[in-house]
């Protein structure tokens, strides 16, 4: 395992705001009070951030049983629908867990007992940071590769279509057994801190990055910014 030296995180007050499920735009015309306190959130929330990147990267050792076998003690693997269809010709496995740390999770607990709308600001800071956090990780993985002469597929997270967190969160956590990681996988497959991203991405000469990691994304039938994430990643 290593650490990824982690990327600027680049994110603005937009991302904060359609992380809390609102327009933009709209927004800033019809409510000046809550843009403000997502200004406050933003600025207060840059301060609590530990962004962290770890990466265990495993040689593919071969195709059994619709699982994607890994070297090492134990015979890791990653399967399902959505890896198979994915990672067939991969020659490396690149798991990633990426955190901003605890320190926003304490804030947040803080605010939501005396300010709950200054909390669900503070939140959507966290998942604008972690966002921002895991693309600029796919963004440097890629350069990465790419110096070798390889390919990567899209990032693949547990809990897209066709693979349930259940079985990819226990998948991907047995690739960090016994790794000093500062995030942990809790009995109902979420992870601590909260505010964490858990990402696979499979590398080799003959890889293809197949769609966008929006198309096989549980919330594709409702979500709003598809195009602008897709132009982020």
């Amino acid at each position: 395992m290593r650490m990824l030296e982690s990327p600027a995180l680049t994110f603005d007050l937009d991302d904060v705001l359609r992380s809390q499920g609102a327009e933009p735009s709209s927004l800033r015309a019809r409510s000046p009070r809550l843009l403000e306190i997502a200004e406050r959130a933003l600025e207060e929330g840059r301060g609590l951030l530990q962004p962290k990147v770890y990466v265990n990267e495993l040689m593919v050792a071969g195709i059994r049983h619709e699982r994607i076998v890994l070297e090492g003690e134990g015979s890791p693997y990653l399967g399902g629908k959505l890896v198979m269809q994915h990672f067939m010709k991969a020659r490396k496995i690149h798991a990633m867990l990426c955190t901003i740390g605890g320190r926003i999770d304490t804030r947040i607990a803080e605010c939501m007992r005396t300010n709950p709308t200054y909390a669900l600001a503070l939140d959507a800071v966290g998942s604008a940071a972690v966002e921002a956090l895991s693309s600029g990780a796919c963004r440097r993985l890629e350069d990465e590769v790419a110096a070798d002469g390889m390919q990567v597929s899209i990032p693949l997270s547990p809990g897209m279509v066709d693979w349930p967190v259940e079985d990819g969160q226990a998948q991907l956590f047995r690739l960090f057994e016994g790794e000093e990681v500062d995030v942990q996988l809790t009995s109902g497959f979420m992870m601590s801190p909260r505010k964490s991203l858990s990402m696979v991405v499979g590398s080799g000469p003959e890889m293809e990055a197949a769609g966008r990691a929006c198309d096989y994304c549980s919330m594709k039938e409702t979500c709003r910014y598809q195009d602008h994430y897709a132009e982020a990643r």
